[in-house]
């Protein structure tokens, strides 16, 4: 069993930065593929980033690629998001989630992912 929570979500302004972050515990945190995905309002949930066991190798969606970086810090069990120059269309709510599997090439897929987090919202202000 794996239980992750998020956390640092806000109100913020349009072109400003936030760091959210999803704490892991249960099993090996490091052993796993991490994810981050969002769902806005009346919208589908999307793939944003994902970090592989090391952290060495990342993968991010078109749209948030270059603003958005993924990290991990395995000494802590947390993964990050540092999401800058954000746009009033990064606004939802922000979901992590581990692929006990750890299939790389399959990590933009929601349907890899084992466990997720309970979402922490972003809402960006124009």
């Amino acid at each position: 069993q794996v239980q992750l929570v998020e956390s640092g979500g806000g109100l913020v302004q349009a072109g400003g930065s936030l760091r959210i972050s999803c704490a892991a515990s249960g099993r090996t945190f490091s052993n796993y593929v991490m994810g981050w995905f969002r769902q806005a309002p009346g919208k589908e949930r999307e793939f944003v980033a994902a970090i592989n066991w090391s952290g060495g190798t990342t993968n991010y969606a078109a749209s948030v690629k270059g603003r958005f970086t993924i990290s991990r810090d395995n000494a802590k069990n947390t993964v990050y998001l540092r999401m800058n120059r954000l746009e009033p269309e990064d606004t939802a709510v922000y979901y992590c989630a581990a692929d006990l599997n750890s299939n790389w090439y399959r990590s933009s897929a929601q349907g890899e992912y084992d466990y997720w987090g309970q979402g922490t919202q972003v809402t960006v202000s124009s």
